[in-house]
């Protein structure tokens, strides 16, 4: 048999099967779509950069999670669609859809719903609107106005499909961030679950941890960002992949899936070249944010320590800093733009113009070649097929309108804009990395701390052997009546060990003042006894620290009313639950000569920015108002009576002790003396006397070391 009868046979043999050929090829169609959409998505998993670090890492060691360059510079971890990035979508995943009963999983289902509505919409549509334009070439009135009555009606759910299709997947945003939201909140500022290892996390993360310097832009603007972008992907992803499918099923019909085959392999060459080309976005989001929250918290510490800004004269040195920080958000965004420009050169090239010719190309073979099975059409038939794909295009996307005549030819044979979409989904997959990044980066920073295991930059002195040895060690916290320390080391969180054994004890009703220079460790002592820097060594006995109440020089003033300052953190339905009443609340502020603020300011009720309303002393006196309503066992006092006068001093000293709280005294005041039994003494080096104390002998050695001083002065 001679070569020409060989294919005139396989030809015969391959037009008597082509439908089978054709179901065939449909099925592999769909099935590559499907599996090159998730190896697009995809990518080949990697090690989290933490693993390693985070493994036998105990807390305080300033081990950090991310690696060092060699000179002294944290790397920030690699962001890309990857294996981590799945991983950490996955743990997110399970907080915002905790069950397929939940409402998130009910929305989904019904934005799913809706995508699949639309999309046959869309063919209905796509082939009216052919129909309509061919009953016009034929000038055929009864079949023109019949569909264009289905046009109006038709209408009607699309028009309902897309706003509701918007309105569920704004829907889905909100809850995905309230559910994040609430979980982070709930670790952050912890619940009733916490005990005292794992709590008070915004503190711990504030001071013991440097991964996070911004949690408040993570937790309004990150969180929001990122629910919107998961919202958002899964319509981009689903959408276009269901469209690739069903249009390109539809259009195999006229032109044979032969043709779809060739352009498959065409598209799916120029799109691997397209994705090498396609710079890290995730990247780029978790850095803008990052340097976005940086900017952020620039600027609101102007705002908080404007006073002493002012006084210093500090403006242009502030206005340096902040103008340093948006510097860097320029260049990184102008860095971002000239990127962007040229792959957008690239991706338009790719896209438009060489997808073009390949559809052009792929548009000539039913012209050039008789397909079997395919009957020819007359002028209306080829016109109602133009126009049901142009109308493929136009339901598909709006994405390529500006492009529409040469999109029209390749849509006729592939819905390249479906797929274009799932080419720019990897684009929007990238940014919804970098937001789960940031979202994970908190997520997980706050586990730690909840474990006690903290990434803090230490002192050079924490490396010496002897101050290592203490930072590796831990101690033990039990719970007391009475507060007791042996061989306790005093560490700060960068690992300075200010004193290397302290040991003493206040026994109910004992005062005990502490003295000493500045950076010494006083009010290091009072952040282990309520419970907020870890214990390196030794043991401390202590009440739990909710009896403890602490008393700064600059005292907390919340937002809220009048009352709400006295009760804080109580609210009124506290407040009357323990049977306490605002009158009660008025002869608490009579001891400390603040009753007539109630009328002043407007009545219990009255809400101010009462650390504007309120002089030092007033809110120092507010602060003992405080004490005086919760009654605590112990009260740490921290030059808290520094801003009023002497003799308000001792009654407000006189109250607390007939009250049977004890006080913990960090004062420079001989005034105070008179009322502590005890003394704990730093001498700024390392060491410290405990003992009782003798105020009036104190009293007068102050003094002759006062007169001593002044006849050296004289001399």
């Amino acid at each position: 048999m001679s070569a020409k009868d060989r294919i005139a046979a396989l030809s015969k043999f391959y037009v008597s099967h082509r439908p089978l050929v054709q179901r065939s090829l449909n099925i592999a169609f769909a099935l590559y779509v499907v599996h090159n959409t998730y190896r697009s998505i995809s990518a080949r998993p990697t090690q989290s950069p933490s693993s390693d670090s985070a493994k036998g890492k105990g807390k305080g060691k300033g081990k950090g999670k991310e690696k060092d360059d060699g000179e002294g510079v944290k790397k920030a971890p690699r962001v890309a669609v990857d294996g981590l990035f799945y991983q950490r979508l996955s743990n997110i995943l399970r907080i915002v859809i905790p069950s397929i009963r939940s409402k998130e999983a009910m929305l989904l289902c019904m934005h799913s719903s809706l995508l699949i509505f639309r999309t046959v919409i869309s063919l209905y549509v796509a082939a009216l609107d052919g129909k309509i334009v061919a009953s016009l070439v034929r000038a055929q009135t009864g079949a023109f106005l019949l569909n264009i009555l289905k046009w109006l009606l038709v209408a009607i759910p699309a028009t309902w499909t897309n706003s509701w299709l918007s309105y569920v997947q704004n829907k889905l945003a909100l809850a995905y961030r309230t559910r994040l939201t609430n979980e982070v909140m709930k670790q952050y500022l912890g619940d009733e679950d916490d005990g005292p290892r794992d709590g008070k996390v915004f503190y711990k993360l504030a001071n013991l941890d440097d991964r996070i310097k911004n949690p408040d832009q993570m937790i309004t603007h990150d969180i929001q960002r990122f629910s919107n972008h998961l919202a958002a992907i899964y319509a981009n992803l689903a959408k276009p992949v269901l469209d690739v499918i069903l249009y390109n099923y539809q259009l195999s019909q006229n032109v044979g899936a032969e043709g779809l085959v060739i352009l498959t392999v065409l598209v799916q060459a120029s799109a691997a070249l397209l994705r090498a080309l396609t710079p890290p976005f995730g990247a780029y989001t978790a850095l803008s944010a990052q340097l976005a929250g940086s900017f952020r918290h620039t600027h609101s510490r102007l705002a908080s320590f404007a006073e002493e800004i002012a006084f210093f004269g500090g403006e242009e040195t502030e206005k340096m800093l902040v103008e340093r920080e948006y510097a860097g958000i320029v260049e990184h965004e102008n860095t971002v733009l000239s990127r962007r420009w040229w792959f957008g050169c690239v991706e338009e090239g790719v896209v438009k113009w060489l997808w073009g010719s390949f559809g052009l190309c792929i548009c000539a073979i039913p012209v050039f070649f008789r397909l079997p099975g395919v009957s020819s059409l007359d002028l209306g038939g080829r016109t109602e097929g133009f126009v049901t794909n142009r109308r493929l295009l136009l339901s598909s996307s709006g994405r390529y309108l500006y492009s529409f005549a040469l999109h029209y030819l390749i849509q006729f044979f592939f819905d390249a804009d479906a797929f274009g979409r799932v080419l720019y989904s990897y684009k929007d997959l990238s940014e919804l990395a970098g937001y789960t990044a940031r979202v994970s980066l908190l997520l997980d920073t706050m586990a730690d701390v909840r474990k006690g295991k903290f990434d803090k930059a230490l002192v050079s002195s924490a490396s010496t052997e002897e101050n290592a040895k203490i930072l590796r060690g831990r101690g033990q916290t039990l719970e007391s009546d009475e507060i007791h320390f042996e061989n306790v080391p005093i560490v700060t969180p960068n690992g300075d060990v200010l004193l290397k054994s302290l040991s003493f004890y206040v026994k109910p009703g004992q005062h005990l003042l502490i003295v000493g220079p500045n950076g010494c460790g006083k009010s290091s002592l009072f952040r282990i006894l309520g419970g907020l820097w870890p214990v390196y060594g030794g043991v401390v006995r202590k009440p739990p620290a909710d009896q403890f109440i602490l008393i700064p020089q600059r005292p907390y003033l919340s937002l809220g009313t009048l009352r709400d300052q006295i009760i804080y953190p109580h609210s009124r339905a506290d407040m009357e639950a323990r049977g306490i009443l605002d009158s009660d609340l008025l002869d608490i502020l009579a001891v400390v000569h603040m009753e007539q603020i109630v009328e002043r300011e407007g009545g219990w009720d009255a809400s101010r920015e009462w650390r504007e309303s309120l002089s030092g002393g007033d809110q120092q006196k507010i602060a003992w108002a405080r004490l005086f309503y919760h009654q605590p066992k112990y009260a740490v006092l921290d030059e808290a009576t520094s801003l009023v006068p002497t003799e308000m001093e001792g009654m407000m000293m006189d109250h607390a002790t007939s009250l049977g709280i004890t006080l913990l005294t960090v004062s420079h005041r001989p005034s105070l003396w008179k009322y502590h039994s005890m003394i704990l003494q730093y001498d700024g080096q390392g060491g410290y006397v405990f003992t009782k104390l003798d105020a009036e002998k104190r009293l007068a050695l102050q003094q002759e070391k006062e007169t001593l001083e002044a006849k050296l002065l004289d001399v």
